[in-house]
């Protein structure tokens, strides 16, 4: 079936698990889950443009091992793709809205070390710069994981562009707000609207970061 939209139930079901994260509320509301989420979000990502899929859908359960927080389910649903260059696309729906990003979110160290050579290259970091400063003209957010306090070993604090060279992460995002367009195909327009915009940034991380070559053992070290 094509995507429709999210249901007001996907909205009121979030915002309940906010509320109550427990397993009775889960097992007294998993058909509206089910149905009103997960089905979807199932949608969604099989209507997305094939430059975008695959796509996989996060499992709902939290990761408590490691956790101070217990709580066991994740408060929102998301589904993630990568694209052969090595760039990521997100989507995710909570009881606040909408979020859809794509970048590179978490570099490895072989990813870091090219990405802070380009950055500090004089004509690919100004590309990279220009590229950020549209993207942020447009209104979206450039986020990824959390960045170094100060310049990476080996970089002057007072780089020209030593902000982007802080980054351990970088990508292109919006949040959209509660709106009654949630609920009809526009949402698909609006997350796929972000990942085409993400383009330019993302084009520059393929041709001058490109995919981490490490083995899982390593970057997980």
């Amino acid at each position: 079936m094509a995507f429709r939209g999210f249901p007001p139930d996907a909205l009121s079901f979030f915002a309940g698990l906010e509320r109550d994260n427990s397993k009775r509320y889960w097992q007294e509301n998993k058909s509206t889950y089910e149905g009103a989420v997960r089905e979807p979000m199932i949608e969604l990502i099989a209507d997305v443009p094939e430059a975008w899929k695959p796509l996989h859908i996060f499992r709902p359960y939290r990761d408590v091992r490691f956790s101070k927080d217990k709580t066991p389910y994740k408060t929102a649903i998301g589904a993630v793709g990568e694209r052969e260059g090595g760039a990521i696309c997100y989507v995710q729906l909570s009881a606040t809205g909408l979020l859809a990003a794509s970048g590179y979110y978490q570099m490895a160290s072989d990813q870091l070390e090219r990405y802070r050579n380009a950055v500090d290259h004089k004509r690919w970091g100004p590309q990279l710069e220009g590229i950020v400063a549209k993207l942020e003209r447009s209104r979206l957010e450039i986020g990824g994981i959390d960045s170094l306090k100060t310049a990476p070993r080996g970089y002057a604090k007072d780089h020209p562009r030593v902000d982007l060279l802080r980054r351990k992460g970088l990508v292109a995002a919006k949040t959209f707000p509660l709106a009654g367009w949630l609920h009809t195909r526009t949402a698909l327009t609006k997350v796929v609207g972000v990942w085409e915009a993400s383009e330019p940034l993302n084009a520059w991380l393929d041709a001058r970061v490109g995919p981490s070559v490490l083995a899982p053992e390593e970057i997980d070290a």
